[in-house]
């Protein structure tokens, strides 16, 4: 399934997301030669209806063409395109394929065709060698920008605050590409706001600029007043079984319209998250870092309210259903600056 090429395919730079199953038809790796070895190396498309890092990649590109008459890279860049045929349908991920961020090597997906693609992907960077990965993302909800990291290293800290000073650590899911990726460099991910978002796709293109003219990854702690740092605890689903929405025609758990704004809010004890239906008693799944269950520490059900049983901060809730479906409901994190590295 993956075509690579050392130099960008004729007409590229001239499709949006939705033409390029026309154009490569398949995953596609890009490798650009630069002044700087080894190579950057940036994902875009692990999610066919996230556009910003194909948006931003396209456009970086195109400047530099247009600047120099070729592109010049400060640094070689090796550029992989992920879900071309759910972009051309603008959704995340088409039905019967897996997602594209959570079968990388470390996945517990069961085996199949994409999850041989990302293998070859890390095994071609790590024989090429590689300087750092970013993996370039789109939130559906309001959320600030804020990048992911997987390691607690000085190295993935100092690349995630190119970004933003918002930091969110986290080991579960599991199988996405920052962590496989981290076997190799310092690795980050980075939510770049909703899709269409001007402001998503200048941050995105900056980061990407700005990675690509370093020469080396600071070693030295960051300081704790210049980061927020947070911890993912737990995921929350809802149970396949059960009929969910945002108004009460044909829903057993009735969501808030309003809900998206609790993100990277620290809410009380006792927010209500969702209203049962007709008397229903459900609970959400909800599976700490290990995958354990624990939705009892979390949440607690009174006056036919699911409502959280201690203060938390939620991130990534969504209106979008199709998104809570395949994906979650959202993420719970704490605070975590006190876990930062220390100076020796």
């Amino acid at each position: 399934m993956l075509q690579e090429y050392d130099q960008l395919p004729d007409g590229l730079l001239d499709c949006d997301s939705r033409q390029l199953a026309e154009r490569l038809g398949t995953p596609t790796l890009i490798h650009l030669s630069g002044i700087r070895e080894p190579a950057l190396f940036v994902s875009v498309l692990m999610h066919g209806n996230e556009t910003v890092g194909w948006e931003a990649m396209r456009e970086m590109l195109s400047e530099r063409l247009a600047r120099f008459g070729e592109l010049r890279l400060p640094r070689s860049l090796s550029l992989f395109i992920g879900n071309v045929t759910a972009a051309a349908y603008g959704v995340r991920h088409l039905p019967g394929q897996p997602d594209y961020n959570r079968v990388w090597p470390g996945t517990d997906v069961q085996p199949c065709i994409e999850r041989q693609l990302m293998v070859r992907v890390v095994e071609t960077m790590r024989r090429r060698g590689v300087f750092a990965s970013l993996d370039l993302h789109n939130n559906t909800g309001i959320n600030p920008h804020y990048a992911c990291v997987n390691r607690l290293q000085n190295p993935f800290l100092h690349l995630a605050m190119l970004f933003s000073r918002t930091l969110v650590y986290f080991t579960r899911p599991s199988g996405v590409q920052s962590m496989a990726m981290a076997e190799l460099c310092p690795a980050v991910t980075v939510e770049c706001g909703k899709v269409g978002d001007r402001q998503g796709i200048e941050h995105a293109l900056r980061f990407v600029d700005a990675a690509l003219h370093l020469t080396e990854l600071p070693e030295h702690p960051v300081k704790p007043q210049d980061v927020d740092l947070f911890h993912t605890v737990a995921q929350v689903k809802i149970p396949e079984s059960v009929r969910f929405g945002f108004s009460e025609e044909d829903a057993d758990l009735l969501l808030s319209p309003e809900l998206e704004r609790f993100n990277f809010s620290e809410l009380p004890r006792g927010t209500p998250f969702a209203r049962l239906l007709d008397g229903k008693r459900l609970e959400f799944e909800v599976l700490d870092a290990n995958g354990q269950e624990v939705g009892k520490r979390y949440f607690r059900l009174e006056d036919g309210e699911i409502r959280l049983s201690r203060p938390m901060m939620p991130s990534m809730l969504t209106l979008d259903e199709t998104v809570i479906r395949q994906d979650c409901l959202c993420y719970l994190m704490e605070r975590y600056s006190d876990h930062l590295p220390k100076p020796d």
